[in-house]
This record gives structure tokens, C-alpha cells and sequence, in this order.
């Protein structure tokens, strides 16, 4: 028995520090870098820093703002809402992204993602604008 507490003790250690999501509560929840209320489920974004910290995002765009200003690869996690899914996180590195002005975004840039890149591509087709993966989207909006 005497073991067993030192054992619990540790474990707790590791889950308590376990990066994980949170649910946003939209209509309340604000944008960690712009500080508008996060209303739209379909451009909703959240980062998790390898300490557990959660930054929630109204917008694709503040996330890829915000992670201009703090360090990438500090961060555990970095989510997205697919477009046509948005009820579920995506893991932003694995998506594919899409920059129409016939998309409107709640910051006006027209990004959304995808997490297919056919359906991506069909909605280009009908909306325009450019495509993207994670490094060629961060690339624009490192310039």
C-alpha cells in the first residue's frame, strides 16, 4: 500500500500535464489575438502549447497570426474545423487550405480548411482563389 500512493502520485504528474483540446463555447468564448466573440464553427482554430495552455481562435487566420509571433514548434497542438465538418478538430499540419475572397472568413481573409483535398479542390473550382497545405500556408502568412 505504501508504494501504491508514490505510484498514483506520479501518474497523476504525467496526465495533468497531457496537452488535450478544449471545447470552445461559442457566442462566449473570445479570440486569443483579436479578442472578437468565436461565433462560426467552420473557421474556428485552437492552439495547445506543450504545457497544456489553450489559445482558441474565431478565425484560421489569428491562429496563423498568433503563431508568427509565438514559436511553432512550442506548441502540442495545433487544430482547425474542416469546412464541410466543423464539428470536430482536424490536425491543422494534415489539412489542406483554401484562399478565396467568395469564401468570407470572420477576418476577411477567405480561409478556410479542408481536411480532403478533392473537396477543397471542387470548392476552388466554383469559388476561386488558391490552395494550400500547412508549410505553403505558413509561408504566406510569414510574408
Amino acid at each position: 500500500m505504501k508504494n501504491l500512493i508514490p505510484i498514483l502520485i506520479v501518474c497523476g504528474l504525467f496526465t495533468a500535464c497531457t496537452p488535450a483540446a478544449e471545447p470552445i463555447t461559442f457566442g462566449e468564448d473570445m479570440c486569443a489575438h483579436c479578442k472578437m466573440t468565436i461565433v462560426d464553427e467552420q473557421f474556428a482554430a485552437e492552439v495547445v502549447t506543450q504545457k497544456g495552455k489553450v489559445f482558441k481562435f474565431d478565425a484560421i487566420e489569428c491562429m496563423m497570426q498568433f503563431l508568427q509571433i509565438k514559436q511553432s514548434d512550442k506548441m502540442a497542438l495545433m487544430l482547425v474545423r474542416d469546412y464541410e465538418n466543423p464539428k470536430e478538430w482536424q490536425d491543422a499540419t494534415k489539412c489542406n487550405y483554401l484562399i478565396s475572397k467568395e469564401l468570407p472568413s470572420p477576418m476577411g481573409a477567405g480561409l478556410s480548411a479542408w481536411l480532403s483535398k478533392e473537396n477543397a479542390a471542387a470548392m476552388q473550382a466554383q469559388k476561386g482563389g488558391e490552395l494550400y497545405v500547412w508549410a505553403t500556408l505558413q509561408q504566406h502568412f510569414s510574408n
